[in-house]
C-alpha cells in the first residue's frame, strides 16, 4: 500500500473549561474515605476495553478507559495508548459526567503547533509521540473533581502487514493499576476464509493466559478474546500491582487457492497478491557496514554476531562482499564471491577481524558497493537469473567527504538507477533516522531503526530474514486504466518470502465483471500442467495452482504466462513461439458434453525443425496433394483422395471451429478430415501419443 500518513491529535475542550476548571460533581463526597483496591493517586481506572473488528486485514479498534476520582480534591486523570506505528487514529473523545468533547484529528506537524499553543492556554490537548520500536504514544491528562467520573475513548484503524507468513496484530496492554473489568475482543472477517489463528501475550505464563483467553476460528470468522479476573491481573497471589504490562499479539492467515485474491467494495477493489511454493531468486548482497569510531564496543560487537548469523542462512548460489567505511573505505574483496563453503569461511573470519576507527564516509561507502553490484552485473560474473541488493548499516551522520545529506541521496539515486533496492538500518539514536529512510524509500528499499538493546543481534538478523528470500522480481499488478481512479503502488521491486502485496484502488462504472488484474513478475521457472478445472505450475518439484477464475501473468527470462479469467491461457517464449489453451465450458447439466481444452500453436514456423508429436510433427511444412474430389457418403461432405508421406488416403470435406478469437462461438474453418485416427497421416499409430500419466 502506499504510505500511511501518521496523524496526531488535539482535543479542544468547549471554551471556558481549562484544565484545571472542571466543575466540582454534585456526587462528591466530603471528608475522608477509604480508597477501594486499584486506585492510584485517589484515580481508579474501573474499566478498559479494546474491541477490534479486522475485515480483510483491516482492523479498527476501540480503546475506552473509564474513571473516576475517589479522592475528596480534584485530581489529574491520563489516558495513554499505545499504537502500532503504521496505525492512523480516526477520533478521540473525552466524557466527563455525562458531557462529551470530541477531539480533532490534525496531520503531525500542525498538530504539533497546535498541542503547544493548546497547552499553554490551559486547555486539555493530546499529542502522538514515539515509543519503542513498533508504538507511538498518545497521551492526554484531564483534571477530574472530586467524585466525577470520566472516559476516554480512542478510534485508531491500520492495515494489517503479513509477516513471515503471517498477518499480525499488536495490542500493548499497560493499565498500571488492576482493573476490575478489563477485556480485549477482537472479531475478524476474512473473505478468503481463515487458516490459522493464534494469540499470545509476553507478560503471562501460558497457564495463567490460557484460563483468560479464549480463541476460535472456523470458515471466515475467528475471535479472540481475553478477559483477565482481578487475581489474574495480579503481579503475585497478595499483590496490588498489575502484572499487565506488555504485549499482547494476534497472529492469523487465509487460506489461498490461488497466489492472487481480489475483493470489490462500494465501488472500490482490494488486491491481495502472496504466491506460494516458488524458488527463491539467488541473490547478490553488499553489505555496507559503518566501522567508524562511534560503533565502538557492544555495537560493533552486535553487529559481527548478527552478520556471523546472517552467513549462516546464505545459500551456495548467492553471491556477496563487505565494504566497510570509516574516514575511508575498504572491502573484504575486489568483487562480489560466490557463497561457497570455503568463501564463506573466510568472510567469518573477515567479520570477526573487523575493528573501529576514524570518521564517518557514508556516500563513499554507499558508492563502493553500489559500483561493485552494478559492474558485477556488467561483466556477467553473476547469475542471470539473480537480484542485487545493497544492506547500508551506520550509527551515526556523515563527516568526512561529501556530507550533505540531499548530494548523498542524488549520488545515490544516480549510482542505483532504479536497478535494485537500499536498505539502510540506524543503529541508535545519535542519527538522521530520515535522511536514511528517505534515502532507502526513493531506491525501492526501507529502513528500519535498530534499538541499541542487549538484543540489537537478532533485531539486525530478524531483518535480514524479511528481505533473505526473494521469490520474484519487477512485480508490476496492472489493471485496466479506463476502469479505475486512485491507484495506490503498484509496483515493487521484490516480492519476499511470507509478506504480501496490497493494491487498493476506486473503480470506474458499475460493470465490476469486467475488471480485471494482471501480474507480472520474474523469477519463475515453470512446467504447465492444466486442466479444465486448474492450472499448476511446478517450479522444480514444488507446485503453485492456479484457478479458471484469475487473471495472472507470470515472466521470467524471455518466457512468460498469462491466465485470462474464464477464457485461455497464453504461454509465450520470448520472440518465438505461442501456445494459446482455450477453456470450453459447456452447460453443467449436459447429459454427454464436458468441459473441455482447446490447444493451438501460434507461430508454429518458429518451432526447430526436431520437434515432434501428435501436432509438433506437422509444424513445418510438409508435401501433401488432394485430388479426385467425389460425392461422399453425406451429400453434403464430399471425399476425395489425400496424397501424402508415400500413403494414399481417403479423406471427408467438413469443418471444424477455430476458438483462439472467441472462445464461446469460435470461427468456422473447412478442412479435410482423415479417417482411422489419422492412419497414414501421422507418424506410428494414435496410440503411440497416448500416455496414462503425464506426472
Amino acid at each position: 500500500m502506499a504510505s500511511v500518513w501518521w496523524p496526531c491529535l488535539i482535543l479542544a475542550l468547549l471554551s471556558g473549561l481549562a484544565a484545571s476548571g472542571f466543575p466540582r460533581s454534585p456526587f462528591q463526597l466530603l471528608g475522608k474515605r477509604s480508597l477501594p483496591e486499584g486506585v492510584a493517586d485517589g484515580i481508579e481506572v474501573y474499566s478498559t476495553k479494546i474491541n477490534s473488528k479486522v475485515t480483510s486485514r483491516f482492523a479498527h479498534n476501540v480503546v475506552t478507559t473509564r474513571a473516576v476520582n475517589r479522592a475528596d480534591t480534584a485530581k489529574e486523570a491520563s489516558f495513554d495508548v499505545e499504537l502500532p506505528k503504521t496505525a492512523f487514529i480516526t477520533n478521540f473523545t473525552l466524557t466527563i459526567d455525562g458531557v462529551t468533547y470530541p477531539g480533532n484529528v490534525k496531520e503531525k506537524e500542525v498538530a504539533k503547533k497546535q498541542y503547544e499553543k493548546a497547552v499553554s492556554q490551559g486547555k486539555t490537548a493530546g499529542l502522538v509521540k514515539a515509543s519503542g520500536r513498533k508504538l507511538e504514544k498518545f497521551t492526554v491528562s484531564v483534571n477530574v473533581a472530586a467524585g466525577s467520573k470520566v472516559t476516554f475513548e480512542l478510534t485508531y484503524e491500520e492495515l494489517l502487514k503479513r509477516h513471515k507468513g503471517k498477518y499480525e496484530m499488536y495490542l500493548k496492554v499497560q493499565p498500571k493499576q488492576l482493573v476490575k473489568h478489563f477485556k480485549i475482543d477482537v472479531d475478524i472477517f476474512e473473505p478468503q476464509g481463515i487458516s490459522m489463528l493464534d494469540a499470545e501475550a509476553s507478560f503471562i505464563t501460558n497457564d495463567l493466559l490460557g484460563s483468560a483467553l479464549t480463541k476460535s476460528f472456523s470458515g471466515k470468522k475467528g475471535h479472540v478474546s481475553f478477559k483477565p479476573s482481578l487475581d489474574q491481573q495480579r503481579s503475585c497471589p497478595t499483590c496490588t500491582d498489575s502484572l499487565l504490562n506488555g504485549d499482547f499479539t494476534i497472529t492469523y492467515d487465509v487460506n489461498r487457492e490461488s497466489p492472487g485474491n481480489v475483493q470489490i467494495v462500494n465501488g472500490y477493489f482490494v488486491h491481495f497478491f502472496a504466491p506460494q511454493g516458488l524458488p527463491v531468486v539467488p541473490k547478490n548482497v553488499a553489505f555496507v557496514i559503518d566501522i567508524s569510531g562511534s560503533m565502538a564496543g557492544r555495537k560493533l560487537e552486535q553487529t559481527k554476531e548478527a552478520l556471523l548469523r546472517i552467513l549462516e542462512d546464505m545459500k551456495e548460489e548467492d553471491y556477496l562482499n563487505f565494504i566497510l567505511f570509516s574516514g575511508d573505505v575498504s572491502t573484504w574483496k575486489e568483487r562480489l564471491v560466490q557463497a561457497t563453503p570455503e568463501n564463506l569461511q573466510e568472510a567469518r573470519m573477515f567479520v570477526k577481524s573487523m575493528e573501529d576507527k576514524g570518521m564517518t564516509n557514508i556516500n563513499d561507502g554507499l558508492l563502493r558497493g553500489i559500483s561493485m553490484l552494478n559492474k558485477a552485473r556488467e561483466e556477467h560474473r553473476v547469475p542471470e537469473r539473480s537480484t542485487s541488493i545493497v544492506i547500508m548499516l551506520t550509527d551515526g551522520d556523515a563527516n568526512v567527504g561529501e556530507s550533505r545529506p540531499e548530494k548523498i541521496q542524488e549520488n545515490v539515486r544516480n549510482a542505483i538507477g532504479g536497478k535494485f533496492p537500499l536498505y539502510n538500518l540506524g543503529f541508535g539514536n545519535n542519527l538522521n533516522y530520515n535522511f536514511l529512510e528517505n534515502m532507502a524509500l526513493e531506491n525501492h528499499g526501507f529502513a528500519r531503526r535498530i534499538y541499541e538493546d542487549s538484543d540489537a543481534d537478532l533485531q539486525l538478523q530478524g531483518f535480514y530474514e524479511e528481505v533473505a528470500n526473494p521469490l520474484l522480481t519487477g512485480v508490476e499488478m496492472e489493471y485496466p486504466e479506463n476502469a479505475i481512479l486512485g491507484l495506490t503502488q503498484n509496483t515493487y521491486q521484490h516480492f519476499y518470502d511470507g509478506s504480501e502485496i496490497v493494491v487498493a484502488g476506486r473503480l470506474v462504472g458499475e460493470d465490476v465483471n469486467s475488471f480485471k488484474a494482471d501480474v507480472k513478475g520474474h523469477g519463475m521457472d515453470f512446467q504447465v500442467e492444466v486442466t479444465t478445472e486448474k492450472i499448476t505450475l511446478w517450479n522444480r518439484a514444488v507446485p503453485s495452482t492456479f484457478s479458471w477464475l484469475d487473471t495472472v501473468t507470470v515472466t521470467q527470462d524471455g518466457l512468460s504466462m498469462m491466465i485470462n479469467r474464464k477464457k485461455n491461457m497464453v504461454v509465450s517464449f520470448g520472440d518465438g513461439v505461442t501456445f494459446v489453451v482455450v477453456l470450453h465450458q459447456v452447460w453443467k447439466k449436459h447429459p454427454v458434453h464436458r468441459d473441455f481444452l482447446g490447444f493451438y500453436v501460434v507461430d508454429s514456423h518458429r518451432m526447430s525443425a526436431q520437434t515432434h508429436g501428435l501436432l509438433g510433427q506437422f509444424f513445418q511444412p510438409f508435401d501433401f496433394k488432394v485430388s479426385d474430389i467425389r460425392p461422399g457418403s453425406d451429400p453434403t461432405k464430399p471425399d476425395a483422395t489425400l496424397v501424402v508421406k508415400n500413403h494414399q488416403l481417403t479423406v471427408t470435406r467438413g469443418s471444424q471451429k477455430d476458438y483462439r478469437k472467441d472462445a464461446s462461438i469460435g470461427t468456422k474453418v473447412v478442412c479435410w478430415f482423415v479417417h482411422n485416427n489419422g492412419e497414414g497421416l501421422i507418424d506410428g499409430v494414435h496410440t503411440d501419443y497416448i500416455v496414462p500419466n503425464l506426472f
